[in-house]
């Protein structure tokens, strides 16, 4: 693994709110350095899950694990090396991108010379630096996901977590937005994603596709494709419906 390499361990974890059921015994290993997709459609528990592996939900049972470089640690101690960005982002609208990206600065307490060129690298690769001065509010949707994920990797996170990055945004906004994630997966960090779209899984290192609560399955995503027997991942969900009963769903 690469030095500060983190990974994560989710086993048997359970959450209900009232009577729905958002997540029925999830246990999942994301491996450290890989791109991790955690696939399923709206109501599946996916957003449930990234706040539970967060600490912002506490799970009905079951437990969350981090290592780093194959060490056990505890959450707290590798918050910091943690990044999110949620799928409602909490950006200023009156505030520019390059005032963003100072505010940010100062909340992180990122040294000048180090701020000085993480700004300018994340400027690059998002292709925002021509709108440097454009207040957030007057950005287009992928350019508004770019600004909130370029915000939450200012500390050179070595895992991060992105909870629907592309939903919303158009096609060319998207892909911009996947070019930017595989070079981050190039840096050997942890990336772990949700996504309602079934295309998206097979761009992903390791695929963990989740309905109702419940992991259908997981693995490399050509290796999973061939081992159901299927063609498509949609056509993976529409087999696994077919055999589940009706019951409540998660978030």
């Amino acid at each position: 693994m690469t030095p500060e390499s983190i990974s994560i361990f989710v086993r048997e974890v359970r959450k209900q709110f009232g009577r729905t059921t958002a997540l029925d015994g999830v246990s999942l290993e994301f491996e450290a350095g890989l791109m991790h997709g955690v696939i399923g459609p709206e109501g599946a528990g996916k957003t449930t899950l990234m706040r539970v592996i967060l600490g912002l939900l506490k799970p009905g049972a079951g437990t969350v694990a981090f290592r780093r470089d194959g060490t056990p640690v505890d959450f707290e101690t590798i918050r910091p090396q943690i990044a999110y960005m949620p799928q409602q982002q909490s950006l200023y609208a009156d505030l520019s991108v390059g005032e963003h990206l100072d505010f940010f600065r100062a909340l992180y307490g990122i040294p000048d010379d180090a701020f000085r060129f993480k700004r300018e690298e994340l400027l690059q690769i998002t292709r925002l630096a021509d709108f440097i001065d454009r207040p957030a509010g007057q950005l287009s949707g992928g350019m508004y996901k770019k600004l909130g994920l370029m915000c939450a990797l200012l500390r050179s996170p070595q895992a991060v977590v992105l909870d629907e990055p592309t939903t919303g945004v158009d096609p060319i906004s998207r892909r911009e937005l996947w070019d930017l994630l595989y070079r981050l997966s190039d840096q050997k960090i942890l990336i772990l994603m949700t996504t309602a779209y079934m295309d998206e899984a097979e761009r992903c290192s390791r695929v963990h596709l989740l309905e109702r609560g419940r992991v259908v399955a997981t693995g490399e995503p050509r290796e999973l494709l061939a081992r159901e027997g299927v063609r498509s991942f949609d056509e993976l969900f529409i087999r696994h419906a077919a055999k589940e009963p009706a019951r409540g769903s998660g978030r």
